[in-house]
């Protein structure tokens, strides 16, 4: 396994499909970066606002008429259609909101849709279960840290590397040893969190100096999820 023919790759994953995406979008565009974003279908087009560290951050959601040209380049894949605790729900409830919300967001992009990312990171092996079994869903991801960049086998409890937002000391830490790291084995360095959390401390600038660190290396793949992935 590779990934384009080298063995050492980069991707994120970003959730909730809120207007700081563009913001984001820039960043990466910039430096040659690729990102799956995560929508729930059912939300698009809705204001809102988070209460998160004491600091009041907009959670407004993308617009769905905008959802293909703001992520053009980029991929969209599912985080429900409501946003709920997935293992609160029945079997076939799971389905229908993993399922709509991937048919829906298809519609929107024009491509198909086969990446998922937990609510709340809820998830258990039910749920992965049904996912695998009942929904064109090929890969899911958790929120478990791993920090580590193995090449894990269960396409639908995957877990990321790190967390930007609450680790982000430890993202820069993984990023040197990263772009360091020589190997003959396939590795993967997976960064996921929420567009609005750069709101908080405004940790934008940071956080360009870290795509900055890790970006244009000739021995490294940065891909999409699905293109890192399956």
């Amino acid at each position: 396994m590779d990934f384009n023919g080298k063995k050492k790759a980069i991707t994120f994953s970003y959730d909730d499909g809120v207007t700081q995406d563009i913001r984001l979008i820039e960043l990466f565009n910039k430096y040659g970066l690729k990102c799956t974003f995560n929508l729930n279908s059912g939300l698009l087009g809705k204001p809102g606002q988070l209460l998160r560290e004491g600091v009041d951050v907009r959670h407004d959601k993308i617009s769905p008429e905008r959802v293909r040209e703001i992520y053009r380049g980029h991929e969209v894949a599912t985080h429900s259609v409501t946003h709920p605790y997935l293992t609160r729900l029945t079997d076939a409830e799971i389905i229908r909101e993993i399922e709509d919300d991937r048919i829906r967001l298809s519609e929107l992009v024009g491509y198909e849709v086969v990446g998922h990312a937990y609510p709340m990171g809820d998830c258990d092996r039910r749920v992965a279960d049904l996912l695998r079994d009942h929904t064109g869903v090929k890969y899911a991801r958790t929120v478990v840290s791993t920090h580590n960049f193995d090449i894990q086998t269960d396409m639908h409890l995957f877990n990321p590397t790190v967390y930007h937002h609450r680790e982000m000391d430890e993202m820069f830490r993984l990023g040197e040893e990263f772009l360091n790291l020589k190997t003959d084995e396939p590795k993967l360095f997976y960064i996921w969190g929420h567009a609005y959390e750069f709101d908080i401390h405004n940790d934008w600038k940071r956080f360009e100096e870290f795509l900055e660190m890790i970006s244009g290396r000739d021995d490294i793949f940065y891909g999409t999820n699905k293109e890192c992935l399956i």
